[in-house]
């Protein structure tokens, strides 16, 4: 018995050490393509950022994720992305969503802006989503992809915009005013 549990624990320990190795190799195979991992989600969802193109911001990014379970394709989160999935979230659970939009809310007054890249998460930690888990039964996003892309979003924002974040007015006006010019104000693009 004691022979197996030795067995067990070296092959635990190599595929620890495998999945160690093939975390830092994805992480460089994804810089050659000009993207910098973030954030993993506990669903294998992928967070990366890579560089923005705004002249005036030396600093600016685009945040992307990849979910493998979901075709593996890079896309670029959008507002009205986020937007719609609170919708769907709060005809879940209205009063857990607007705890969610408050503490997003409250999220954007401790972001700074950058003068680096690439950023890094700046207050996120893991389990601050468990406060909002019951939320996961429904969307196509977790809580935790929603923290982690819009502290990315606020960071971007604040860096390149200091006057201002679309994504801060969008998530205060969501469930205080109606749908229509919220999602309105989500398609924008200028």
């Amino acid at each position: 018995m004691e022979h197996a549990l030795s067995k067990q624990r070296r092959k635990t320990f190599w595929q620890t050490i495998a999945c160690s190795v093939w975390r830092v190799f994805r992480r460089w195979l994804l810089s050659l393509s000009g993207k910098h991992l973030i954030w993993t989600t506990q669903g294998g969802v992928e967070i990366a950022v890579e560089r923005g193109s705004k002249p005036q911001s030396p600093h600016d990014f685009v945040v992307k994720f990849r979910d493998p379970n979901r075709g593996g394709r890079w896309r670029t989160p959008k507002h009205i992305h986020l937007i719609v999935e609170l919708y769907v979230k709060e005809a879940y659970d209205a009063a857990l969503t607007y705890q969610l939009r408050d503490y997003l809310v409250n999220l954007f007054q401790q972001i700074q802006p950058i003068s680096s890249y690439p950023p890094r998460l700046q207050v996120y930690k893991p389990g601050n989503e468990q406060q909002f888990a019951r939320l996961d039964a429904v969307g196509e996003f977790s809580v935790e992809f929603l923290l982690v892309v819009s502290e990315l979003i606020f960071i971007q924002e604040k860096t390149n915009y200091p006057g201002g974040s679309l994504t801060l007015e969008l998530y205060k006006a969501f469930g205080k005013e109606d749908r229509f010019s919220v999602i309105n104000r989500a398609t924008f693009r200028g």
